[in-house]
């Protein structure tokens, strides 16, 4: 038995098993965030290798899009404090897929030059229809916590190839984000959302814009097969957004189920549905 194995045994013992109903939705989460792969999707979509054409991007344009990814993610974060300031995000997650579909027609005729345009309104609308999922599993928006739980999200579906060698890539990345998400919080339940380019706000940002942009390479390697054109542009950004909902899912359905039978049972239980779901993949 493994040393993880043992501790999830622990994490267990007295405590209260999870229902049914909350077990099976604990099932679908796992499998939403360790299975999360835009690539993948891509290439099924498009019958292309998206995951190898997204890591080989040439430095110039993989430096604009990093820039593209980081300015994105500040646009979508003055979204998600306008939430601590009363102004509840509205939408729903079928008009956000519609949306960003539009959008991702302009970045699929146009193609690079689009990116600094079209990736911000994306990002947006991607944030506002992860808002839509965190308020649905019980999360309060007004609280800084919650709010910066949303942008998370953006660094939860950046996930690599190396990745699979992780007992959990979705608690691995929560505990590699942990620190700056506690620093950003206390600043915000301090100060509210005055500033929103104090250093532990831009440190923040930073450690989510480092993985957002693996996805984002995938998406513009997608939009770059030639002839692709709007149509397949805006396909490729209905997947775009299909992907963060569905790690949003997954992500705020553990937090759902952290707040009612505390982190470390459902923890245990995670990581024992991890396990053997990759074990099953090994026997198939």
């Amino acid at each position: 038995m493994t040393a993880n194995a043992v501790w999830s045994e622990a994490a267990r013992g007295d405590q209260p098993e999870l229902s049914p109903v909350d077990m099976a939705a604990l099932t679908r989460a796992v499998h939403d965030l360790e299975n999360a792969g835009l690539a993948a999707k891509l290439s099924n979509m498009l019958g292309k290798q998206i995951e190898a054409a997204g890591k080989f991007v040439p430095e110039r344009v993989a430096g604009m899009v990093n820039r593209a990814a980081g300015l994105a993610l500040k646009t979508a974060m003055k979204a998600a404090l306008a939430s601590l300031e009363g102004k509840p995000i509205k939408d729903s997650r079928k008009l956000h897929k519609a949306l960003a579909a539009a959008s991702g027609a302009a970045g699929g005729a146009f193609g690079l030059a689009a990116l600094p345009v079209e990736l911000p309104v994306s990002t947006t609308i991607i944030l506002r229809s992860i808002a839509d999922i965190a308020r649905a599993e019980g999360e309060d928006l007004t609280n800084p916590e919650s709010a910066l739980a949303c942008v998370q999200v953006f660094a939860l579906g950046g996930r690599e190839g190396a990745d699979e060698l992780l007992e959990s890539s979705y608690f691995a990345m929560r505990g590699l984000l942990a620190k700056s998400v506690s620093e950003a919080t206390r600043y915000l339940a301090n100060k509210g959302a005055a500033d929103k380019s104090a250093p532990v706000i831009v440190r923040f940002l930073t450690q989510i814009a480092a993985r957002f942009g693996v996805v984002v390479s995938q998406k513009l390697a997608a939009q770059a097969i030639p002839l692709l054109g709007a149509a397949g542009g805006a396909a490729v950004n209905y997947a775009f957004v299909e992907h963060f909902q569905t790690v949003a899912r997954g992500h705020f359905t553990v937090r759902r189920l952290e707040r009612h039978y505390g982190a470390p049972l459902v923890r245990g239980e995670y990581e024992r549905l991890a396990r053997m779901a990759r074990e099953d993949k090994t026997v198939a």
